[in-house]
């Protein structure tokens, strides 16, 4: 459509989905084959030989959980996978963010949006330390205000003061702010992406199932960060470094329940079966060395999922 009527200028106007295949559309306009070559060449970016010059595009957003309105990232769903698609050219040339759009969200979307929040920060921030000070104080602001206002700003959606802030903690969620110099996950994403495509759950659902099951095998490696978030965003204490790391996950895993996500796969009707199932697809999508150590490999993903049930 773009190429046939000389369209100069796109706008995305809706949520995360909205504005990541908006970025692809702006490229693929450009380019002179597929669209879906531009795609799968998208990670770790799209060379800019490939498309030096995609449309111009600005977002007007209406749910707060991507953060792809400030950064230069996109997922598209195609076929049976979701692929992570970067270009350093698709930045929004502006982004509108009017926390009044949001309010009349159905309910599980801001539960979606709560969740996918809190995960894009501790995908950059529970990994190991490095002396990124100001970096850990940022992601520890968003996920303490997260929790603050979460159950808030789903039950009362036209709350502007909370609903503004769920907007403004999603956009520096995922900007590159808190994880710029930092060591990142992402694992948790990869997996849930996995889950996505197999069985069309919400992304925020497969967050809330695999984040918790994830710091609970992977606690030795993040024991040091686990026992700072314990103690710097729930005021845990007491305990040794590992108590408090256990405390943390199990304060983890009550958040999401309390917005009324359940953080099992049994509560969707997916039993053991499932966990053969994903691994297969991580294995035949390459993601078989995913997390800040590249060591959450098929099996230990393995054991993620199963933990999970």
């Amino acid at each position: 459509f773009i190429k046939e009527h000389g369209v100069d200028f796109v706008l995305a106007v809706g949520g995360g989905s909205v504005v990541d295949a908006t970025k692809l559309i702006v490229m693929g306009a450009t380019y002179d084959g597929p669209v879906i070559e531009v795609m799968k060449a998208g990670l770790p970016a799209v060379p800019v030989e490939m498309v030096p010059n995609p449309l111009p595009f600005g977002t007007v957003m209406t749910l707060p959980a991507t953060g792809s309105e400030m950064n230069n990232g996109a997922v598209i769903t195609y076929g049976d996978g979701k692929y992570p698609v970067f270009s350093s050219l698709v930045f929004p040339k502006f982004s509108m963010l009017d926390p009044t759009l949001t309010f009349t969200l159905p309910e599980k979307q801001v539960k979606n949006g709560v969740i996918d929040t809190f995960v894009h920060t501790t995908e950059q921030y529970l990994t190991y330390p490095v002396e990124g000070r100001i970096q850990d104080r940022f992601s520890e602001g968003i996920l303490k205000t997260m929790i603050e206002i979460g159950k808030e700003t789903v039950e009362n959606p036209e709350n502007y003061d909370i609903r503004a802030n769920h907007v403004w903690a999603s956009t520096l969620a995922l900007n590159g702010l808190i994880g710029a110099g930092v060591p990142q996950d992402w694992a948790t994403h990869l997996i849930g992406h996995e889950l996505t495509a197999a069985y069309h759950l919400d992304h925020g659902i497969t967050l809330a199932i695999v984040l918790p099951a994830l710091l609970e095998v992977k606690k030795a490696d993040k024991l040091e960060k686990l026992a700072q978030y314990a103690t710097r965003v729930w005021h845990i204490t007491e305990g040794t470094t590992e108590e408090k790391a256990d405390k943390a996950i199990a304060k983890t895993r009550e958040f999401f329940e309390s917005l009324g996500v359940s953080t099992h796969l049994k509560d969707y009707g997916l039993g053991e079966e499932t966990v053969d199932k994903i691994v297969k697809q991580l294995e035949d999508h390459g993601m078989t060395q995913l997390g800040e150590n590249g060591d959450v490999t098929p099996e230990v993903a393995r054991e993620i999922l199963t933990r999970a049930l």
